[in-house]
């Protein structure tokens, strides 16, 4: 068996100190490469937090999250800097592109962040947009694009580097059924052809059926 991607050991979240609110309560977790899990519960579980803290945006209270055999509690700003342009790809409800820039500037930040020139940067963004079914809309700002256009651009801006994880949170939440399931369908695309791991946050059924697995946030732990 090999070892996990993504490894969470006795994770705990916390906030507050006299009025203490306890999110995440010495929770496990371990998922496979290449693997689609689902991550569902009520609203206010904690399901976004521990999304945060497992790519790293967060800190958790106590507990470690390994991210192949790194533990990320361990890694300086830099290397964490680094982890988190390279081999882990963020996708939110809300796009958080940046609407000074065209579609192809968006998806080439990633590169650019990374030290690649301007050359190298589009030529890795160019072919992505392309696949995700917007070879005609590289030019476009945000504001001139639909709201799926717009989720299809932070998809393709959060794969450009080919990470090795792919974290979403509510990716489908704002959007129409139909487009929704045309993003849903990316995703899973995606990980068929890259072999991506997927970790998804959703409160949608479908899309989580979709997934090899549904674990629940209930009470700070998974079941």
């Amino acid at each position: 068996m090999s070892e996990p991607l993504i490894r969470a050991v006795g994770l705990e979240k916390s906030y507050g100190d006299t009025r203490r609110v306890e999110v995440l309560r010495g929770l496990d977790l371990a998922i496979e490469r290449g693997e689609r899990v689902a991550i569902v519960g009520e609203s206010g579980a904690g399901k976004s937090t521990l999304l945060h803290i497992l790519g790293a945006l967060d800190e958790p209270t106590g507990g470690e999250v390994y991210f192949g055999d790194a533990p990320l509690g361990q890694l300086d700003e830099v290397r964490l800097a680094r982890l988190r342009n390279t081999e882990i790809g963020f996708i939110f409800q809300f796009h958080h592109l940046l609407p000074d820039f065209s579609a192809l500037e968006n998806v080439m930040m990633p590169s650019l962040i990374g030290g690649s020139s301007r050359a190298e940067a589009e030529g890795r963004a160019r072919p992505v947009l392309e696949k995700v079914g917007l070879a005609e809309r590289l030019d476009h700002r945000p504001g001139q694009l639909s709201g799926g256009e717009q989720q299809r651009v932070a998809v393709a801006r959060a794969v450009v580097l080919e990470p090795k994880a792919i974290l979403a949170d509510e990716p489908t939440g704002n959007l129409d059924q139909h487009t929704g399931e045309g993003v849903a369908q990316l995703l899973l695309d995606l990980n068929r052809d890259l072999g991506l791991t997927l970790v998804i946050v959703t409160h949608s059924q479908r899309l989580a059926g979709q997934m090899d697995r549904i674990l629940e946030l209930h009470d700070g732990r998974l079941c």
